[in-house]
């Protein structure tokens, strides 16, 4: 109890499971929010939740977490504003993952489409270069990266962000 005589008991989630036999809980997230190892969330049944997994840990829709004694939540990707890319061919498509990752934005690569989360300046871009945009709500589930890592997105500059690469001596 809190001092205004409120269960604290909180569910905590923390670990990922390959399955579960029994969800009876789900978890929509945002992918700013399934990029993050500790935060608090609200259940879907209204219930606080939280989570606290190994540093680097990304969830996917569909993935199941779990507290100490087994009760299993499973996540869902939520709906964001999107942008969807087409292209003419495939050779487009893939200078425009090219441009866009070559400015560490998250992108999600699909069957003859691309798709990042939205922005006015990438979609300026992406027009320039000949890719058709359309902005629309769908869940978004970008590549992991080549190192199991993640970009922060946006436009930003080199400069603007820690690189993560390491110096060649």
């Amino acid at each position: 109890m809190n001092c205004r005589g409120k269960s604290t008991n909180m569910m905590t989630l923390i670990a990922k499971r390959k399955s579960a036999d029994d969800i009876r809980f789900s978890v929509c997230l945002p992918w700013e929010k399934r990029i993050k190892s500790r935060l608090l969330v609200q259940l879907d049944s209204g219930e606080e939740a939280s989570i606290i997994l190994p540093r680097g840990t990304v969830l996917r829709g569909g993935d199941v977490l779990a507290t100490e004694d087994g009760v299993a939540v499973v996540v869902r990707a939520a709906p964001e504003k999107v942008s969807t890319v087409r292209t003419a061919g495939p050779l487009r498509l893939a200078r425009l993952c090219y441009h866009l990752g070559n400015r560490h934005v998250d992108i999600e690569i699909g069957g003859g489409y691309l798709r990042y989360i939205h922005d006015h300046v990438l979609d300026s871009m992406v027009l320039g270069l000949g890719g058709e945009v359309i902005v629309e709500e769908m869940p978004f589930e970008p590549e992991y990266g080549a190192y199991g890592g993640h970009g922060k997105g946006g436009h930003g500059t080199h400069s603007e962000h820690e690189s993560g690469h390491d110096a060649v001596s």
